[in-house]
C-alpha cells in the first residue's frame, strides 16, 4: 500500500466506524470525544481503545455535532510583539486548558478595519465566544455581537462599552500613584508620555497623572506631555523631545514599560545617567522591567490574572448562552526599583 493510500484510509475512518467497532451508539462515541462524565468507565476505555486502533482523529466539527459547541475561543490582539500581550494570553490559555478549549488567534496590527473583518470571520467560523485585548475601535461591531447574543469580553479597554462585559485594571489609580511617588521624591517637572489616546486605558492614565499634579498644586505643563503609542520607538523619540527642552523635566513617566525602555535608551545615548540625571518610571511590570540596568520602577498590572478573569467571565456567559454586563477592575500596585531618585540627590550631582 502506498503512503498516499495509507493516509487516505487513515483519514476515511469516521465516528460511525468507531461506534460499530466498539459496539456502542454514535452518541456514546461522541460523549467520549467530548469527555462527558455520563459514560461508564468500562465503555469509555473500550471506545478509546478502538479510537487508537483505528486511528480515528476527532475534529472540531465532530464534537460540535453533539454539543453544539466548537470548543474554540476566538482571540483578537493587536500584535504578538510585547510581553504585555504574552502575559494576558498565558492567563487565558491556563483557563482554557482546564476545560479543554482551544484558541483561534487573530492579530490586527492596530488596524480598525481588520478588527471588524476578523470579528465577522470568527463568528462565521463557529467559535463559541471571543476575547478582545486592547481593541482599537470595538464600537463599530459590538452592536452586532450583542444583537447576535454572541459572548464576548473586552480586556483593558475602558470608556467604550460601559454596559458590556470587560476586565481591566485600575489605570487611573496606578498612574496617580506613580506620579505621586515622583512628587514625594521632590520632583516637580514630571513629564508624561501617553499611550494611544483612542484607548480608554491611555485616557485613564493621563487623568491619573493630572490628578496627582493637581492634588499637590503643581501646574499642568502641556509641553511636558508627549502623545505615544505604546511602542519603544515612541518612548525614545519622546524622550529626545523632552530632554531638548530648555526647562527639561527631572522625571519621565511613560504609559507602559516598552516606552520606558525607549526613554532609558534615549537618555543613555545623550550621555546622561538613570537615575543620576533623570528618573524614569513605567507601567505594566513586564518581566524585562526587573532585568534592566537599573531596574525599572513601574506600576504592576496583574496581566495574567486579567487573562484568567476574562476567560472565566466568557465561559460563564457561554454556559448561560447570554451576554451579561459587568466589569471587573483588578488593582494595580507600584513596584519601586532603581530607576528613580530623590530630586535633591539629582541636583547634588
Amino acid at each position: 500500500m502506498s503512503k498516499d493510500s495509507s493516509r487516505s484510509q487513515f483519514n476515511s475512518i469516521t465516528i460511525i466506524d468507531v461506534a460499530r467497532e466498539a459496539g456502542v451508539s454514535y452518541g456514546t462515541v461522541s460523549r467520549v470525544i467530548n469527555d462527558s462524565p455520563n459514560v461508564k468507565e468500562e465503555t469509555r476505555e473500550r471506545v478509546k481503545e478502538v479510537i487508537d486502533r483505528l486511528g480515528f482523529v476527532g475534529n472540531r466539527n465532530a464534537r460540535s455535532l453533539v454539543s453544539g459547541k466548537s470548543h474554540v475561543i476566538g482571540l483578537l490582539i493587536p500584535d504578538l510583539g510585547t510581553a504585555y500581550i504574552g502575559e494576558i494570553i498565558r492567563g487565558i490559555d491556563y483557563e482554557l486548558e482546564s476545560i479543554q478549549y482551544n484558541l483561534m488567534l487573530y492579530t490586527t496590527h492596530r488596524r480598525e478595519m481588520k478588527e471588524s473583518g476578523y470579528i465577522s470571520s470568527l463568528i462565521q467560523s463557529g467559535v463559541d465566544g471571543v476575547i478582545l485585548i486592547l481593541p482599537r475601535n470595538p464600537a463599530i461591531y459590538l452592536e452586532k455581537l450583542r444583537s447576535l447574543n454572541f459572548p464576548y469580553v473586552l480586556v483593558d479597554h475602558q470608556g467604550i462599552d460601559e454596559q458590556g462585559p470587560a476586565v481591566g485594571a485600575t489605570n487611573y489609580q496606578g498612574a496617580f500613584d506613580a506620579t505621586e511617588y515622583l512628587l514625594e521624591l521632590g520632583h516637580r517637572r514630571i513629564a508624561f508620555i501617553t499611550g494611544t489616546m483612542d484607548l480608554g486605558c491611555s485616557q485613564e492614565r493621563l487623568l491619573g497623572y493630572k490628578a496627582a499634579l493637581q492634588k499637590h498644586q503643581i501646574p499642568f505643563t502641556p509641553e511636558w506631555v508627549i502623545e505615544g503609542d505604546f511602542e519603544q520607538a515612541t518612548g525614545y523619540s519622546g524622550a529626545q523631545t523632552l530632554m531638548s527642552l530648555v526647562n527639561r523635566p527631572t522625571a519621565i513617566f511613560a504609559s507602559n514599560d516598552m516606552m520606558a525602555f525607549g526613554v532609558m535608551n534615549a537618555v543613555r545615548d545623550m550621555g546622561l545617567k538613570i537615575p543620576g540625571d533623570i528618573s524614569v518610571i513605567g507601567f505594566d511590570d513586564i518581566f524585562q522591567s526587573s532585568q534592566t540596568m537599573p531596574g525599572l520602577t513601574t506600576v504592576r498590572q496583574p496581566l495574567e490574572q486579567m487573562g484568567r478573569e476574562a476567560t472565566r467571565m466568557l465561559i460563564a456567559m457561554m454556559k448561560e448562552n447570554t451576554i451579561k454586563p459587568g466589569k471587573i477592575e483588578l488593582p494595580t500596585r507600584l513596584v519601586t526599583r532603581d530607576s528613580c531618585k530623590p530630586l535633591e540627590a539629582i541636583q547634588g550631582n
